[in-house]
């Protein structure tokens, strides 16, 4: 069987010495199988995994993604499964004093039988589930079993029992559970992804042991920076097995090697406990977002041991930051800007979604190739949506080592939720694993309680859609009240001190110009509005949360799904394929008005990129134009969970659309934005240094971009600076090239980018 341990890392002179075991894990990752209920039939099945990808890796389905596959396969979201493994564990292993079973992620309803014992319970995709086995194992052989029910079968006499419906995200079925069941609300259907409810072992399944003490989890966060010392709290949980003192060490990574920075003797008992201790670090090197500087880390080594004995060792990154979320009233509305280390920083970048719609498909090298995309596109901060998981740890871990801040909402979308007793729990539940988990990442910037459910309450119009009485509707948002500005909040708080949450996102609605003044804003109005590009100018609100436009992946990954026979708009394939209701309509309105009508479907593909482009590029120069009015613009949306159109700039197998170099100029640190109305050129920095440069335009049509302006400049950090031109050198038609050179010796360009001007 295939043993890995995990976070050892233990000297052997150590381990010569050592009396009995330190704390270990076991990964159970060999010999699963799987069978659908009440089928004696077993195949072979990959844990990580769901069903899905094992029953295509057993040639029981046809590629999912395949035409119009996605509708052949729904039957599989009603049927129940059940996965099974043997282990083995030695005598020597059985004597440990603590032995526990831990599943990661078990999607979403199953049951866990250990030698035909009863051990988990679980209802919640984004929890671990954890159990004392040591009383149910045997010396050699032993038998895990999962049964998975269906979340269909298991939710359909809820719903169909609830005084009163709830609205369900993006699910076009008539039972409609996904608002019942803690999961992934984007595997219900999204208009952007189809509709597949997994089932599986969809995280890491590992067998812990340890003996009279273990280090739980440590957490080390900023108190405060002053010009040459950091105040820091480090927080150590720690469980006992039994009475005994041990000694608690701290060792701090620093460049000329680890050093011993604490010694706390402890006397510890059965049960939990925590360790508090504060620290204080001489010229700290801070962690700072990409484009500000570097985000530095530290490396914490926490043991546990007792003479030459060790019981636990862990290794903890950190980084020295501090993070606060501005919401003030101003002379305009209300802001709603982030300060990192005290400096006021405008954010640049994108809504992410997952990576898959069946997740364990998603590697370590796909998380680390995207954060390399996020770094090169100059971002320095991603919101993972609320539809979607509480991504993995590497996701986070890249983040820290890339400077790339992390919007995190909590996993709730476009839907309202029960709020009964054990509902409720199982939320409070969720929480705590997370944060927990999370806490920890000098990337997080924020927690949001959901997306979009209050500004669909308010304005959506689901009152009059469902029906709902006086008493329905004030159940309904005490519910709300309940979980978003009760339930959640107050839970994180004691997780987390120092943490920043808004209950949902956005708390402007962009049907009201005066609501541009005020807090996050998700704008719509270029897309559900059907309004013009241009529009993207004048409807700029204080932090722009969500804006975006659709269009096709490359005709390369189209090809990797569709036949030549289905390479049409009106082909049953790209009928399924195109999951807004708007879609393919609305992008061939924006394509005429800006091309020539496409005379093929390859040539509808590639202008539909073309004109992604001038949308983006509008709405992102406008938000950084219009700072510090606007101090935030992450567009919809980074990725893809399959091959298809979508707002994406990335598609699913990770090949860059037009609008990706679009972003990645429009989000350097020093931009220019020509106004062909008031003959200007604006440069905007976010740079923290002042510098000098020479800026010029030239004409993009001229075969040889003949250079039509050119003129040296000053500007200083974060500022702007309108550099007005005669209107004797402006075209008046055609797309222009902008250029600025730093004049510091080396004559290289910081920025430059075709632009096609909207009037």
């Amino acid at each position: 069987m295939n043993r890995f341990i995990i976070s050892l890392l233990i000297a052997s002179a150590l381990l010569s010495c050592s009396r009995i075991e330190p704390a270990q894990s076991i990964l159970i990752d060999s010999n699963w199988k799987f069978s659908k209920e009440n089928d004696t039939t077993y195949y072979k099945a990959t844990v990580p995994g769901v069903i899905h990808t094992d029953l295509l890796e057993n040639n029981r389905i046809e590629d999912p993604f395949l035409e119009t596959n996605e509708l052949k396969l729904q039957w599989i979201e009603n049927e129940n499964w059940t996965y099974k493994t043997n282990f083995t564990l030695t005598n020597k292993e059985l004597n440990q004093e603590q032995i526990e079973i831990e599943f990661e992620g078990l999607d979403t309803y199953a049951t866990v039988f250990l030698n035909g014992t009863k051990i988990i319970e679980a209802s919640n995709m984004f929890r671990t589930w954890k159990a004392d086995i040591k009383k149910f194992l045997n010396e050699g052989e032993n038998i895990l079993e999962v049964n998975f029910v269906s979340p269909i079968n298991y939710n359909r006499e809820k719903v169909e029992s609830y005084p009163y419906k709830l609205p369900s995200g993006n699910e076009t079925v008539d039972v409609k559970v996904s608002a019942f069941t803690r999961k992934a609300a984007y595997q219900f259907g999204w208009d952007w992804g189809p509709r597949f409810v997994t089932s599986g072992i969809w995280k890491n399944v590992k067998i812990n042991m340890w003996n009279t003490v273990r280090i739980d989890d440590i957490f080390v966060q900023t108190d405060s920076i002053n010009n040459s010392k950091a105040f820091i709290s480090v927080q150590v949980d720690i469980e006992g097995s039994k009475t005994n003192e041990v000694n608690l060490e701290l060792k701090l990574k620093k460049e000329n090697g680890e050093e011993l920075i604490k010694l706390i003797p402890l006397v510890i008992k059965k049960g939990n406990q925590t360790i508090q201790q504060k620290l204080e670090i001489e010229n700290p090197n801070l962690w700072w977002p990409n484009g500000m500087g570097s985000p530095n880390l530290y490396e914490l080594t926490v043991e546990l041991k007792h003479d030459n004995q060790l019981f636990d060792i862990k290794r903890q990154n950190f980084g020295i930051r501090t993070i606060e979320l501005i919401q003030e009233e101003d002379k305009i509305g209300t802001s709603f800007y982030f300060k990192v280390n005290g400096k006021p920083i405008f954010m640049k970048g994108a809504n992410y979604i997952p990576q898959d719609v069946f997740l364990p498909r998603v590697t370590n090298r796909s998380y680390q190739k995207i954060i390399e995309k996020v770094v090169k596109s100059n971002m320095n901060m991603l919101r993972v949506w609320g539809g979607g998981i509480y991504e993995k740890d590497i996701f986070y871990e890249l983040c820290d080592k890339n400077g790339i801040l992390v919007w995190q909402d909590f996993m709730f979308a476009g839907s309202l939720y029960p709020s009964d007793t054990e509902f409720l729990e199982n939320i409070k539940q969720e929480v705590i694993d997370n944060v927990t988990r999370l806490r920890k990442h000098p990337s997080i910037a924020l927690w949001c309680g959901n997306n979009e459910i209050e500004v669909a309450w308010k304005n959506w119009g689901w009152q009059q859609q469902f029906g709902y009485t006086k008493k329905d509707s004030l159940e309904i948002w005490n519910s709300y009240k309940k979980i978003f500005q009760d339930l959640i909040p107050n839970t994180l708080k004691e997780l987390d001190s120092k943490a920043t949450y808004v209950h949902t996102s956005p708390l402007s609605n962009w049907g009201n110009s005066e609501n541009f003044n005020h807090n996050s804003m998700h704008y719509w109005g270029v897309w559900h509005g059907k309004e013009p590009f241009k529009n993207f100018k004048k409807n700029v609100g204080r932090f722009m949360v969500e804006y975006g436009f659709q269009s096709f992946p490359s005709m390369k990954t189209i090809q990797t799904f569709a036949s030549d026979s289905s390479l049409s708009l009106d082909s049953k394939t790209m009928v399924n394929r195109q999951k807004s209701y708007i879609g393919n309509g609305l992008i061939s309105k924006h394509i005429n008005s800006w091309f020539q009508t496409p005379d093929s479907f390859q040539d509808f593909v590639i202008k539909s990129q073309k004109t992604q482009t001038i949308a983006l590029q509008t709405a992102i120069q406008s938000h950084r134009q219009q700072s510090p009015h606007c101090m935030g613009t992450l567009f919809w949306q980074l990725n893809d969970c399959w091959p298809g159109p979508s707002w994406s700039i990335i598609d699913y197998y990770g090949r860059e659309k037009d609008a990706f170099n679009t972003v990645k100029e429009n989000f350097k640190s020093v931009i220019a934005v020509l106004n062909n109305k008031k003959n200007e050129i604006e440069i905007i920095s976010d740079l923290t240094i002042d510098f000098n440069g020479i800026i010029q335009i030239k004409l993009k049509q001229s075969p040889f971009s003949k250079i039509i302006f050119e003129k040296e400049f000053f500007i200083q950090s974060n500022s702007k600076l309108v550099i007005p031109f005669p209107k004797t050198k402006a075209p008046k038609t055609g797309a222009y090239a902008l250029n600025i050179i730093l004049k510091d010796g080396k004559n290289y360009t910081i920025y430059s980018d075709d632009v096609r001007i909207i009037n």
